[in-house]
């Protein structure tokens, strides 16, 4: 491993070390985070990724680390502790990727649209979920996600020392917060399709009620459909752009509540 990053990018002894270390953070937060992390992109893509993020993030961090001679390249220790820092990190933003899988199948439940079209993910989802999420991560490359990527690995230096392992009681709490927050912005982002539902099915309980002789499912199947269909066509984009506004946010302070 020595011998090729000294080649590839011309790096000394010591470097090429730092380098590494460097790599088992990016690497393990690129392998799971939105866009470059999704499943439909192929393994050699994300180590592409990894590697120039990577020489981005090397030159911010260096004075990060202890001098290469005392290292120890063969160390366990900061093969897990960046490994276990960077999946945290990956997490913690692919988490917001969850919230609108969630919001989608909530919204396709609904409105009966959950088998509309089938599906088209590599996950198996709801249509209205696949169109959340692909609209949503084209959303954010546009606006900048992978610099602000780039700016959270090289910020996470300065909270999470290399070699230094997040203990389990400042990671537990944290971890439990973002985990309900995304199933918190999950159902935010799905609110119209739910209010919708309910007005619907009490209009069709008074409806079944006043005139028990009319098959109101029949009646009312196509109408909550095309109902579902003009409803995410009107509020698609306030869903987005709430989902954005919440990412960037976070992103701004992802370590405003501290592992």
């Amino acid at each position: 491993m020595n011998e090729l990053l000294t080649s590839m990018f011309g790096l000394g002894q010591d470097s090429s070390i730092q380098f590494f270390l460097v790599f088992l953070r990016v690497g393990a937060a690129i392998a799971i985070l939105p866009v470059v992390g999704e499943r439909s992109v192929p393994n050699r893509i994300r180590l592409v990724m990894a590697f120039v993020f990577t020489a981005v993030v090397m030159p911010a961090v260096t004075n990060q680390f202890e001098q290469p001679s005392n290292l120890g390249w063969g160390s366990a220790k900061y093969m897990v502790t960046e490994t276990i820092t960077g999946l945290m990190l990956g997490l913690s933003l692919r988490m917001f990727v969850f919230a609108l899988q969630i919001a989608g199948s909530i919204a396709a439940q609904s409105t009966s649209l959950s088998q509309l079209f089938g599906t088209a993910a590599v996950d198996p989802q709801p249509a209205i979920g696949h169109v959340f999420v692909i609209s949503g991560l084209a959303l954010a490359v546009t606006l900048g996600l992978h610099l602000k990527i780039a700016e959270l690995l090289i910020g996470s230096y300065q909270l999470f020392q290399p070699g230094s392992l997040i203990p389990a009681i400042d990671l537990s709490p944290w971890g439990v917060t973002r985990f309900a927050h995304a199933f918190g912005l999950a159902f935010s982002l799905a609110a119209p399709f739910m209010i919708a539902s309910l007005i619907y099915n009490i209009a069709l309980g008074a409806i079944n009620r006043a005139m028990p002789q009319l098959m109101v499912s029949f009646v009312g199947a196509p109408a909550i459909t095309a109902g579902g269909l003009v409803l995410l066509f009107v509020v698609a984009p306030l869903i987005l752009s709430a989902w954005w506004t919440s990412l960037d946010t976070y992103m701004q302070a992802p370590f405003g509540t501290s592992p």
